[in-house]
């Protein structure tokens, strides 16, 4: 059960986060209980979809964004992300179950995406205290500065995603997953 109200519908959100929410709406189709429980402060609401579509808009290939969350949300134990991510990366960016499990135990199928999970794996474990020899095998796996940027962002961004979810205890409404034992 959450802490704190998630609005039940784009009219029960605050008037200031309601314009946001239609987006993601007209976007997705629905507004998943993320959306909605961060809603109740339109500032923050606004700063992550900010965050979140200019990070799509990025280089970074949809598949590795998804293993990318997948790797960051198990390393940071939440579940809703874990489910939400897992949906995605499953319909979306057409990953493997078998893919899927790897990204979440920090690796991947794909050489060069391997590196960028291994990576994001070490920022969250280390708090972004990552060494000279870490940032040079990003870029020796074929990655550009502006994609290792890329890289740190997506952490970033769903380290927000999951502290917010496990602070509010938001109600999962994906397909349920947890993390690994």
């Amino acid at each position: 059960m959450s802490r704190i109200p998630t609005p039940s519908s784009i009219e029960a959100a605050p008037q200031d986060s309601q314009a946001s929410l239609q987006a993601v709406n007209s976007q997705l189709g629905s507004v998943p209980n993320l959306f909605r429980i961060v809603a109740n402060s339109p500032q923050v609401l606004e700063g992550y979809l900010g965050l979140n579509g200019a990070l799509g808009k990025g280089t970074l290939p949809a598949a590795t964004r998804e293993r990318l969350a997948l790797a960051v949300g198990e390393q940071n134990g939440c579940n809703y992300c874990l489910s939400a991510h897992t949906y995605l990366a499953s319909n979306l960016a057409k990953l493997s179950a078998d893919e899927i499990a790897k990204n979440r135990r920090g690796s991947s199928e794909d050489a060069k995406a391997a590196v960028a999970v291994e990576f994001a794996v070490a920022i969250v474990k280390n708090r972004g205290k990552v060494s000279d020899a870490q940032v040079q095998a990003v870029r020796d796996a074929g990655y550009s500065d502006a994609e290792l940027v890329e890289i740190v962002g997506h952490v970033a961004l769903n380290t927000l995603t999951n502290y917010m979810n496990e602070v509010l205890g938001t109600e999962v409404d994906f397909p349920a997953v947890k993390e690994l034992a």
